[in-house]
C-alpha cells in the first residue's frame, strides 16, 4: 500500500509522523528528499542549471539556496517550473524506496496525489489559532507572517475533503487512539 500524510504549515504532519515511526512505520519525507536529491542528483543538478542558470550550484556544486529563492519568489510561473523539475524527481525517488508512507505539506498542490497511486490519504488538521503558534515558536517570526504562510497554501478545509481519513491536532483530541483507528481501518481495507 501508498499512502500519504498531508495537512498545512503547523497543523503538526511532522509531530504524526513521529507517532507512526515510534510504531515502526518509516515514513518518507518529501522536503528533506528534495533537499538531498538537488545535492546528489547529477540529473537533477543539470535541470536546475538549465531552468535557474549555473549560478544555481557553486563551481564545487554546492547549491545556491539564494539563487534558488530569488529564481523561485520572481513569478509564478518561476515556481510552477521549478514544481516541474524537482517533484517528479522526489516522486520517482519515492516509487523506488520501498517505503509505503510519504509526508508532504502540498501533496495536492504539486500533483503527487497524481504522480503516486496512493492507496489512502492522511490529513492533520489544527485550528488555526493553534497552528500560528506553531509556527511562531518554531520559526521565531511575527503571528502576522504566520498567518500570511497559512493563506498561501491550499485550506486544510479542502485538503481533508480530498483525503480519506482526518487527524485533529489540537492537543485535546488523543492523537493515539486517532492514529490507532486509522491503522486499524487501513489494515481491514488491506486485507
Amino acid at each position: 500500500m501508498k499512502i500519504a500524510i498531508t495537512g498545512g504549515i503547523g497543523s503538526g504532519k511532522s509531530y504524526v509522523c513521529r507517532f507512526l515511526e515510534q510504531r515502526g512505520i518509516a515514513v518518507y519525507d518529501c522536503d528533506a528528499a528534495a533537499k538531498r536529491l538537488m545535492r546528489t542528483s547529477a540529473t537533477l543538478q543539470q535541470q536546475l542549471k538549465t531552468l535557474v542558470g549555473n549560478a544555481v550550484y557553486s563551481a564545487d556544486g554546492v547549491l545556491q539556496k539564494p539563487v534558488l529563492a530569488e529564481f523561485l519568489l520572481a513569478s509564478e510561473a518561476n515556481k510552477l517550473a521549478l514544481n516541474d523539475v524537482v517533484h517528479p524527481a522526489v516522486a520517482a525517488d519515492f516509487a523506488t524506496s520501498g517505503q509505503q508512507w510519504l509526508e508532504s505539506a502540498i501533496l495536492f498542490e504539486s500533483g503527487f496525489d497524481r504522480r503516486i497511486a496512493f492507496d489512502c490519504i492522511v490529513c492533520v488538521t489544527a485550528p488555526r489559532e493553534i497552528r500560528i503558534q506553531r509556527i511562531v515558536q518554531r520559526d521565531g517570526i511575527t503571528p502576522e507572517r504566520a498567518a500570511e504562510w497559512i493563506d498561501v497554501q491550499m485550506s486544510q478545509e479542502e485538503m481533508a475533503e480530498r483525503s480519506d481519513f482526518r487527524i485533529q491536532n489540537d492537543g485535546v483530541c488523543d492523537l493515539q487512539v486517532q492514529i490507532d483507528d486509522i491503522l486499524r481501518q487501513i489494515a481491514i481495507n488491506n486485507q
